[in-house]
């Protein structure tokens, strides 16, 4: 049995200019992100492990909302979680792989989720 270590932030709320919806309107898209990363693991996880054996949770939501180039229209929400996923793998080499959720909130009617979900794996220390 393999071990695994994901870090996950889920429902995280954001607004960003994308998509249809900010052409039409020249407003930020209010957009609903999910990220889960992949973590290369220690063998144990004792009481006494220094924070630095795991990644800031914070570095995960900074990538998702603050990491985000202000002022910057993506066209298509793939583009978002293309951004954020780069974000995450430059920002720490232990991190295997990452996937990004995105929910558009404004086009949802009666509580239905539409969206998409973009995975990228690093292999042999580059991006796949």
């Amino acid at each position: 049995m393999t071990d695994s270590l994901i870090l996950e932030v889920a429902n995280l709320e954001t607004d960003v200019l994308t998509g249809i919806y900010s052409e039409e309107t020249g407003r930020p898209q209010p957009l609903r992100i999910t990220m889960r990363v992949g973590l290369k693991y220690q063998d144990r996880y004792t009481p006494d492990c220094p924070l630095a054996a795991s990644k800031n949770y914070m570095d995960l939501k900074f990538a998702a909302t603050e990491g985000l180039p202000k002022g910057v229209h993506f066209k298509l929400i793939e583009a978002v979680a293309d951004h954020i996923i780069e974000t995450l793998l430059l920002q720490d080499d232990r991190v295997t792989w990452v996937e990004v959720k995105i929910v558009k909130l404004a086009i949802s009617e009666n509580g239905e989720e539409i969206g998409i979900t973009l995975k990228r794996e690093r292999r042999g220390g580059a991006f796949a």
